[in-house]
C-alpha cells in the first residue's frame, strides 16, 4: 500500500464549494478527508507525507467518455497501442477513460470489443463506446461510408454481447430504420443510447429521448444546425433534462457562443466536457489513420486527407479546463461539474470517482493559478509528480 500522503494549502474544490487553504488527505488508493484543516479528520496520519501545495487549484481527476486515442495510438490497435493512449491521457489529467472505436467491419469491432473489455476488467479503461457504424451517411464525418449500416438490433446486441458487460455506450442516428427499437435495447441493458452523426428531425429526436436515449454525441458537431423552422436535433437534446450533452471544448469544433448557448440552456449539470480525441493527441502533426481512413494534423487541427472533414480532435481534458475559465468565463466549479462529476454519473461511478469526498478513489488534478497542469495522482499514486519550488 502507498503511504499516507496530505496535500495542503491548495484551493480545494469539493461538492460543497471551494475550500480556500484546504487539505486532502490520502490513504492507500482512497480519499480519507478533505476541507479545511479544522475539520475533523484532516489532520495529517502519522508517518504521512506532507506536500504543501499552496497557490494551487486540487480537482477531481478527470472523465473522458468520448475518446479515440493518443500518443500516437489508438483504441483500434494491440493492447500495448491502447495503453499507450491511456497513459498519454492520464497525464493530462484524464484518470477516467472510455474507449470509443470507429466504424469498421463489423466482425473487427466485434474482436476489438473483446480485447477492451479485457483492458477493462483490468481496470486501465472504464468501458467501451461505440460510435459507428450506425451513424448517418448524410452526417458520417470521419466514418468510412461504405462501412455504414442501419441500427439493427441484432447487430447492435452482437456488440454489447462482445463487449461482456464493459459497453457503456452506443451512438445512433436513431432516426435510421431499427434506431427506436435499438435504443430501448440498450436502455435495457444499462448502455447509454447516444443520439450522435444524425439527421434526425426534431420530432426524430424527440422520439429518441422518449424511446430511452440520454446523451447528445459531440452536440453541434455532424448534426442540422438549428434553424427557426427546423430546429432539428440540437434543439431537442437542449431543452429535455433527461439528456446530457457532449462538448468538444477545443475552440475548433464550437464558436464560444454555441458552447455558452449549451451552458446557459442545459446549464452545468447537464453537459460533459469530451475530447473526440484521436491519435495525435499529446503528440504533433502529421499522418494518421482513423479506422480505415487517413488523417491529416495540422497546427493541432485534424481533417480527413479525402474530403476535409474534421476528424475528432487532438484535445486533452487538461486543455478543456483550461479554456473553460480562462476563456469560456466558466466558474471553476462548473468546469468541474463538466469534466468529471457528470461524465462520473453517467457512467454510473459517482460512488467512486467524480470529486473529492472521503472513501472515493484517490484521483485528483493539480493545477497552478493559470490553471496549468501540475500533478496527477491517480488511486493514491503519482502519475505526474509535482514539481514544487
Amino acid at each position: 500500500m502507498a503511504p499516507s500522503l496530505v496535500l495542503t494549502g491548495a484551493r480545494v474544490v469539493l461538492p460543497t464549494g471551494v475550500v480556500d487553504d484546504g487539505r486532502v488527505v490520502v490513504e492507500g488508493t482512497r480519499i480519507t478527508a478533505a476541507g479545511a484543516p479544522d475539520t475533523g479528520g484532516t489532520a495529517a496520519p502519522a508517518g504521512a507525507e506532507v506536500v504543501d501545495v499552496s497557490g494551487h487549484w486540487l480537482v477531481p481527476g478527470f472523465v473522458d467518455i468520448h475518446n479515440h486515442g493518443g500518443g500516437g495510438a489508438s483504441f483500434a490497435g494491440s493492447a500495448e497501442e491502447i495503453l499507450t493512449a491511456v497513459r498519454t491521457h492520464r497525464r493530462h489529467g484524464t484518470t477516467t477513460l472510455v474507449a470509443s472505436t470507429v466504424t469498421d467491419e463489423m466482425d473487427l469491432l466485434v474482436r476489438q470489443a473483446g480485447l477492451l473489455s479485457e483492458l477493462a476488467e483490468q481496470g486501465d479503461i472504464a468501458g467501451i463506446h461505440f460510435e459507428g457504424p450506425f451513424i448517418s451517411p448524410c452526417r458520417k464525418g470521419a466514418h468510412s461510408e461504405e462501412l455504414l449500416r442501419d441500427p439493427d438490433p441484432a447487430e447492435v446486441r452482437k456488440l454489447i454481447d462482445a463487449g461482456r458487460g464493459r459497453a457503456r455506450m452506443v451512438t445512433l442516428a436513431t432516426e435510421l430504420p431499427g434506431g427506436i427499437d435499438s435504443v430501448r435495447l440498450l436502455a435495457e441493458h444499462g448502455v447509454i443510447a447516444a443520439v450522435g452523426h444524425t439527421d434526425a428531425t426534431y420530432e426524430q429526436t424527440v422520439a429518441a429521448v422518449d424511446a430511452g436515449a440520454t446523451v447528445a454525441t459531440h452536440l453541434f458537431n455532424a448534426m442540422p444546425v438549428l434553424g427557426h423552422r427546423s430546429p432539428g436535433p440540437v434543439a431537442a437534446l437542449l431543452e429535455d433534462e433527461r439528456v446530457t450533452v457532449e462538448l468538444i471544448n477545443d475552440g475548433t469544433h464550437l464558436h464560444p457562443a454555441a458552447l455558452e448557448l449549451a451552458f446557459r440552456h442545459a446549464g452545468a449539470d447537464r453537459v460533459a466536457f469530451i475530447t473526440d480525441a484521436m491519435d495525435a493527441a499529446g503528440s504533433g502533426d502529421g499522418r494518421y489513420l482513423l479506422g480505415p481512413l487517413e488523417v491529416e494534423v495540422s497546427e493541432g487541427v485534424a481533417r480527413l486527407v479525402h474530403g476535409g472533414s474534421i476528424a475528432g480532435s487532438t484535445l486533452t481534458l487538461d486543455r478543456a479546463f483550461k479554456r473553460a475559465v480562462t476563456v469560456d468565463g466558466l466558474t471553476v466549479r462548473d468546469a468541474v461539474t463538466a469534466l468529471s462529476v457528470n461524465p462520473a454519473r453517467l457512467l454510473g461511478l459517482s460512488g467512486r470517482i467524480g470529486s473529492l469526498e472521503p472513501g472515493k478513489d484517490a484521483d485528483l488534478v493539480l493545477l497552478d493559478a493559470d490553471f496549468d497542469l501540475k500533478g496527477v495522482l491517480r488511486q493514491g499514486e503519482w502519475v505526474v509528480t509535482p514539481q514544487l519550488p
